[in-house]
């Protein structure tokens, strides 16, 4: 019998604290790319990306273009490193005890070292915590092990999130982290404009939801979902998308925020002896639904295997 690979181990009660320290690391990191970037649709440019090295931001252009510098939590010396295409460098360590403003500060007096001019709006986003970074000193859970296997995971739902990106003609984002919320999601557009937004919506839905979409991704589990799981949903979401059928058994139809959403509980997909292929099947059941319902054209953005061109 097939013995089933072993993916990471990622839980979400009991490790509270610890993914919300390493979330409001990755918050600092993300803001300071916001404001340096220049700016690209559905917000695309304030993300970041999972790398052999850890989490990154990418480059991130000063000095109007001519030269950059990239900001790397590194998971496997637990440090935080600054580098510019000039060869300059800022790093420190990382561990339990290392609170968030310590974090900012190190980070800050890194960027100042190194003349690089940056802008943050120093306060979490949507965490419920109305305060600077700099003055955030309850949060300091910073956990090896456990930010050792949330990147670990990550890095093998990113390369099934590529191949599943591979598979489409049309427009796809990068599979990239969003930090905000802390989900690593690919989306795919249909070409058409959806219907606008009320005045009242965000900012960040407005740009976000300008056209049709299907997005993928994975959370490591929050309030709401208190366990790491994979989610699509369908903008806008056509009616009775939640009566069509999902693969594999274990996926399951939700409410989110009065809209069906699917998902699929990472713990289900570690019991699979095929977690790739059963994760790859939840995706493309989830695209099949709302792509039908929403009459995009499957079979001309179907990207055919190499034999059949």
């Amino acid at each position: 019998m097939k013995q089933p690979i072993a993916l990471p181990k990622l839980q979400y009660k009991g490790f509270e604290k610890n993914k919300l320290t390493l979330h409001l690391y990755l918050q600092i990191l993300g803001k300071i790319r916001m404001g340096a970037m220049p700016r690209k649709n559905h917000w695309w440019y304030i993300t970041e990306y999972i790398s052999t090295e850890g989490i990154t931001t990418g480059n991130i252009p000063y000095r109007e273009g001519t030269e950059s510098f990239n900001i790397t939590l590194n998971i496997h010396s637990h440090s935080l490193h600054v580098s510019t295409s000039t060869g300059k460098k800022h790093s420190f360590n990382l561990g339990y005890g290392f609170t968030v403003a310590q974090f900012y500060d190190h980070l800050i007096d890194g960027l100042k070292a190194l003349e690089i001019p940056f802008m943050i709006y120093d306060k979490p986003f949507d965490l419920n915590i109305n305060k600077p970074f700099r003055k955030i000193k309850e949060y300091h859970h910073y956990d090896k092990t456990y930010t050792q296997q949330f990147w670990h995971t990550m890095l093998w739902v990113s390369d099934v999130f590529k191949e599943f990106s591979g598979r489409f003609y049309g427009k796809t984002c990068p599979v990239h982290l969003y930090w905000h919320s802390l989900d690593l999601a690919v989306t795919r557009f249909s070409g058409k404009k959806a219907p606008q937004m009320d005045a009242k919506a965000h900012l960040s839905d407005k740009d976000a939801y300008t056209h049709e979409c299907i997005s993928f991704g994975f959370w490591a589990g929050d309030e709401n979902m208190q366990e790491p799981a994979f989610y699509s949903y369908t903008y806008p979401s056509p009616d009775a998308i939640d009566k069509e059928p999902l693969s594999p058994s274990s996926a399951s139809w939700i409410d989110a925020n009065g809209s069906p959403m699917a998902i699929l509980r990472y713990n289900d997909v570690c019991k699979s002896t095929t977690p790739r292929k059963e994760l790859l099947d939840f995706m493309e059941s989830a695209y099949q639904a709302g792509a039908k319902l929403a009459g995009w054209p499957i079979d001309e953005l179907t990207v055919p295997a190499l034999k059949d061109i």
